[in-house]
């Protein structure tokens, strides 16, 4: 994929490491932010107001006290109204987003694609911890997820028709498309991968159900993945579905392990392993499969 990014020190004259902090610094505020998310949507709560306050002596978060990481960590993880413990959950989604945040622009850099995977990784963060709190992947998320992921696809070919942004246009299916619209490939790499992502996973689970009577998954998961599918690729999506099968079934093995009555019905979100898969695959989807090609393919 060729690129449009450029280099922060050309265009500012200040170190390339200033941009990488300010990135981080930006990561962990949104991050921050990601925080309300996750407690508010799954209680169907508005995001925006009131403001944050302990849930237990009621006071209001001052500015001061809501800095990312550091206010944590000076407060000592407790409130400092009634001293009631702040969970290390809320930290730790600044760091984890403020260092995703930081791989993304080391693999893009200021490139006109960067603000798109930023808010994709954004939405799975989101996903992936009320996933694991609430086993729930919500329809205010994954819907414009999906969304906005086709509106990528079609504005981005008409408005930097000079690079190709979306690696699955150069593979089959999409491939025979030679000589039509930038944008029309595009949306149908969209598609293609849309079906591939959340298509295979609706039919692993109608299949499932109609074998054993119960549900592999919920329709969140196929949801999440038409909206990762449309922005990634058949390609990253599959990679995507790969990486969170492998991973998630590490995590059930040790799961069973651990129980005393080994029971195989144990439900553990699969969301937190889509969204893990998704991520990596975005960061490094395109080295693995080009690993993985020149290694096992003759």
């Amino acid at each position: 994929m060729t690129s449009l990014a450029s280099s922060f020190e050309a265009l500012t004259g200040m170190p390339e490491a200033v941009a990488y902090i300010f990135v981080f610094v930006f990561g962990a505020i949104v991050g921050s932010f990601l925080n309300v998310v996750i407690h508010r949507v799954p209680n169907e709560e508005s995001i925006v107001f009131p403001n944050s306050a302990c849930p237990k002596c009621k006071t209001p978060i001052k500015a001061y006290d809501n800095i990312p990481i550091l206010s944590w960590l000076i407060l000592r993880g407790k409130c400092r109204g009634c001293g009631m413990p702040i969970s290390a959950r809320y930290p730790a989604v600044e760091l984890l987003h403020a260092i995703l945040y930081l791989l993304v622009y080391w693999q893009v850099g200021l490139s006109p694609i960067l603000p798109v995977y930023l808010a994709f990784v954004s939405a799975m963060v989101a996903l992936i911890f009320i996933d694991a709190e609430h086993m729930i992947l919500p329809n205010v998320i994954t819907y414009p997820l999906l969304v906005i992921a086709l509106l990528v696809r079609i504005i981005f070919p008409i408005v930097f028709s000079e690079v190709n942004y979306f690696s699955d246009t150069a593979f089959a299916p999409v491939n025979y498309l030679v000589g039509q619209p930038p944008w029309l490939v595009s949306l149908v790499g969209a598609i293609v991968g849309a079906v591939v992502g959340g298509g295979s996973l609706w039919l692993v689970g109608a299949i499932w159900k109609k074998l054993r009577g119960v549900d592999a998954m919920g329709l969140g998961d196929v949801k999440m993945m038409f909206g990762v599918g449309a922005l990634l690729g058949w390609r990253l999506a599959f990679l995507s579905i790969f990486l969170g099968a492998f991973t998630g079934a590490l995590i059930g093995i040790v799961v069973i392990a651990k129980q005393k009555n080994k029971d195989l019905q144990t439900q553990i979100p699969f969301g937190i392993f889509l969204g893990t898969g998704s991520i990596l695959s975005l960061l490094f989807g395109e080295q693995l499969i080009g690993w993985y090609v020149r290694t096992f393919v003759p």
